[in-house]
């Protein structure tokens, strides 16, 4: 009797197992049956916005019900991703992963998240190459000029970043203990918000992606200094990298990519990917 209890026991377990699996996969055939929340922890304007609205609005194309961005910005992205980690697991919360994302725990010692306990995964989008950019008045033309008057004027020159705890926030802070040299940060809510400030002159320096400055390049409102990856990004062909340059390398990458909320049953975040 013990014997055929056990048996039926798991019998009743597989049994439970595979219906589960089985109404996993039903969900994910009819996926998405409505519209679908992608939160955006920053905000609207920057170069992550116009990459999230490229890679939602081609879903939207592809999955038939609309993939709309929700910019939540704030803390350094921690604002959006805590929403994020608390959505409902059913696919119809998504959230935008960017290289800032696995930053979070070396700058915050107490999150209300776990960056990989609270998360699924979907899949990476893209690898965005960077460019040293600064203010149409700034005394300098290339990198090595950068440098040199940043160590002439420990301090003074003024280096904008999209948040506090951010990747722009990261970069900045590598490059001067690379080259041994002292900015002052300015910390802005977004990227949007900084460029009228840079453009004007009051501040002077930003890290950010190619794609989004090239515009402002283009039209002599930002001088473009240095791409910061191994090779010229084909984009800025006329702008040598930090190594050409005869100075410390200095690869500063970004990249996006979309996850969902853990629990988000295996055969949508599949669908998706």
């Amino acid at each position: 009797m013990r014997k055929n209890r056990w048996v039926l026991l798991y019998a009743l377990a597989a049994s439970t197992l595979l219906s589960s699996t089985a109404l996993a996969q039903r969900a994910a055939d009819g996926f998405p049956a409505k519209p679908v929340t992608v939160i955006a922890p920053y905000g609207p304007g920057g170069p992550n916005d116009r990459e999230s609205r490229l890679t939602t609005g081609k879903m939207s194309e592809v999955m038939g019900q609309p993939f709309v961005v929700d910019f939540k910005p704030g803390a350094g992205t921690m604002l959006g991703t805590a929403l994020a980690a608390k959505a409902r697991p059913d696919g119809y919360t998504l959230f935008v992963v960017t290289a800032s994302f696995t930053m979070l725990p070396a700058f915050y010692k107490d999150m209300p998240f776990d960056t990989v306990r609270d998360f699924a995964p979907i899949s990476l989008v893209n690898r965005r190459t960077n460019v040293l950019v600064v203010s149409p008045s700034f005394p300098a033309k290339d990198y090595g000029e950068f440098i040199s008057y940043v160590r002439a004027n420990p301090g003074k020159v003024n280096f904008a970043t999209s948040g506090s705890g951010g990747s722009g926030h990261f970069g900045a802070e590598w490059l001067q203990s690379l080259t041994k040299t002292k900015v002052t940060l300015v910390h802005y809510k977004q990227v949007a918000n900084l460029i009228p400030d840079l453009t004007a002159g009051r501040v002077d320096a930003l890290l950010t992606g190619v794609q989004f400055a090239l515009p402002l390049i283009t039209a002599g409102k930002l001088k473009a200094l240095a791409v910061t990856d191994e090779e010229r990004s084909n984009l800025l062909p006329g702008v040598k990298t930090i190594g050409e340059q005869g100075l410390p390398a200095f690869s500063y990458i970004t990249w996006q990519g979309y996850a969902a909320p853990a629990g988000t049953p295996a055969p949508i975040i599949n669908k998706l990917s």
